[in-house]
């Protein structure tokens, strides 16, 4: 018996090892990206889609103090008794908070506040990770790790928008490389007609969107090996791209002439050449690299006007395996929707997917700002279909 029980206890230090070491280094990475920034950049927020970058760091705090420590450590006195009102994002059942449009009007909390907030965080859930074996809190423990790893994520694409709408386009920093070249020539691989599996079916982290492993049939296609490059797209735009209503959605299309859109986000016309804000300053757009910063509607009518489409988000997952992915998130043509038989969690953790499966368009496999270890194959991300701050491109399809 007593063998038995130093093996369960040998297993859960295992696993309390792993998981403290990637709660600390996910952590420490937040600050990490911070790291650049002038003490002015923590508090813009220029649209409602972008948060200051201090927001996200106080945000990812309070989802493991409110989710986990008030829950676990018995008379735990919360760091602030107004963080919780000022950190919730969207958590209804969680109660008050700041409306989303007002994170910009924030100077208070200071920055300094925030830090000394994540400390006093950190250290509490470290100790309580080192004494626990309480399986339940070690799954919300890698939920929020995973959480904060979108936020690494969302915090690099608002700190470039910050960036980039300021008039000056100052630097993130010189070494931060967002463009990798497209290496491979374009060509089509065919996928036989078939039904196929999709959904996550290992046993490591997923979110609850990927599960549901379900069958789908999948008439022939042929999908490209490479994305599209900015050379490609800029043969769209010279062709009046953005000037033919036949490429678009009615909606989209009020949406470009509304907005005045005309070309990618970020990008500049100076004398004769396109130009293109990146985390490294204005450069030249490159030819051979991925477009990038493009809307659904943009990836739809580049697809229309290529005679071609954009694969559904069961086509890419089933072909992924041929191709190269993971610089750009890829928009689909699939609405984002639940698997069958999907099961929303109990309690707050239920608003963390499910409530968004509406009006929203797929994306998959991830970008140069997603995080190591938090996208795979199965990975669904969603936005809204005029949304375009994040590193968004296209990949092709041709029915057979």
């Amino acid at each position: 018996m007593n063998v038995f029980v130093n093996r369960i206890h040998s297993f859960f230090m295992i696993i309390t090892d792993n998981l403290l070491t990637l709660f600390l280094e996910t952590r420490s990475h937040s600050e990490e990206i911070c790291a650049p920034l002038e003490i002015e950049d923590y508090v813009i927020q220029p649209i409602v889609d972008v948060s200051p970058p201090k927001w996200h760091l106080g945000h990812a705090t309070w989802f493991f103090e409110e989710f986990i420590l008030v829950k676990y450590i018995k008379e735990y006195v919360r760091f602030h008794p107004d963080f919780a009102y000022v950190f919730n994002s969207y958590y209804e059942s969680m109660g008050k908070r700041v409306v989303r449009t007002d994170r910009g009007n924030l100077s208070r909390p200071t920055v300094s506040e925030i830090y000394d907030y994540r400390d006093y965080v950190t250290t509490h859930l470290q100790s309580l990770l080192e004494e626990s074996e309480n399986q339940e809190m070690f799954q919300l423990v890698e939920i929020g790790i995973h959480h904060e790893k979108q936020h690494q994520e969302l915090l690099l694409t608002d700190i470039k928008y910050i960036l980039g709408n300021n008039p000056l386009l100052p630097k993130y920093n010189d070494t931060f490389t967002e463009s990798p070249e497209v290496v491979n020539v374009s060509e089509y691989i065919t996928i036989k007609e078939g039904i196929y599996e999709i959904g996550y079916k290992g046993n490591d982290f997923c979110y609850d969107n990927e599960l549901g492993v379900h069958k789908v049939f999948l008439p022939e296609y042929a999908i490209a090996n490479a994305l599209v490059t900015n050379k490609e797209y800029i043969e769209f735009i010279n062709d009046g791209g953005y000037k033919n209503s036949l490429f678009w959605h009615a909606e989209a299309w009020d949406w470009i002439n509304a907005n005045h859109i005309n070309k990618p986000l970020y990008w500049h016309h100076i004398k004769d050449q396109y130009h293109q804000y990146t985390l490294r300053g204005l450069l030249p757009v490159a030819d051979n690299t991925a477009v990038t910063h493009i809307s659904y509607y943009e990836a739809y009518a580049y697809a229309q006007w290529k005679g071609e489409r954009l694969p559904t988000e069961f086509e890419w997952e089933v072909a992924q395996q041929f191709f190269d992915w993971g610089s750009r998130w890829e928009w689909t043509e699939s609405a984002y929707l639940p698997y069958p038989n999907y099961s929303k969690a109990s309690g707050a953790l239920g608003e963390y997917n499910g409530k968004f499966m509406v009006n929203q368009k797929v994306l998959r496999g991830g970008s140069v700002a997603t995080p190591n270890n938090h996208t795979r194959s199965t990975y669904r991300n969603f936005f809204h279909p005029e949304l375009r701050w994040q590193f968004t491109g296209l990949r092709l399809v041709k029915n057979k």
